[in-house]
Formats: structure tokens, C-alpha cells, sequence
């Protein structure tokens, strides 16, 4: 399951507009899977769902993916 999650939130933050065109790097990945799996785990496996989540929860997030979701437009 955590290879999934792990999988899930890669493709959830490649699917974030277009300054997101080369993807998550390994560190972002990290700095939100405990968010994404915290308030976002029934979107995991649907990017569009995931993205809306991190960026509606925004406020919650850790510091760390705060920031990836801020760079990569959010």
C-alpha cells in the first residue's frame, strides 16, 4: 500500500498546471505523503482529486509540502 500511496501522490502533484511539467522530485514526494495520506487518502489514485485536496487543506499542511504545493502553483 505504501508503494501505491508513494505512486498515487506522484502522479496527483504531476497533474498540477504547468509549472509542474518536469514532476515532483523525489524530496518534494517526501514532504507531502504524510500530508496527502492525512487528509487526502480518499483521493489517492485520482490526480485532479488530490491536487484540489492538498490545495483546499493547504492551511494544514505541513510546512515542507506547503511549499511544493505553493511551487507548483497552488
Amino acid at each position: 500500500m505504501k508503494i501505491s500511496a508513494l505512486a498515487a501522490l506522484l502522479l496527483a502533484t504531476t497533474a498540477l498546471p504547468a509549472a509542474a511539467q518536469s514532476g515532483p522530485t523525489p524530496q518534494e514526494q517526501m514532504a507531502c505523503r504524510g500530508d496527502a495520506s492525512k487528509f487526502c487518502a480518499e483521493h489517492i489514485g485520482k490526480p485532479p482529486q488530490m491536487n484540489a485536496c492538498l490545495r483546499e487543506n493547504k492551511s494544514k499542511l505541513s510546512d515542507g509540502c506547503r511549499k511544493v504545493v505553493e511551487s507548483h502553483g497552488g
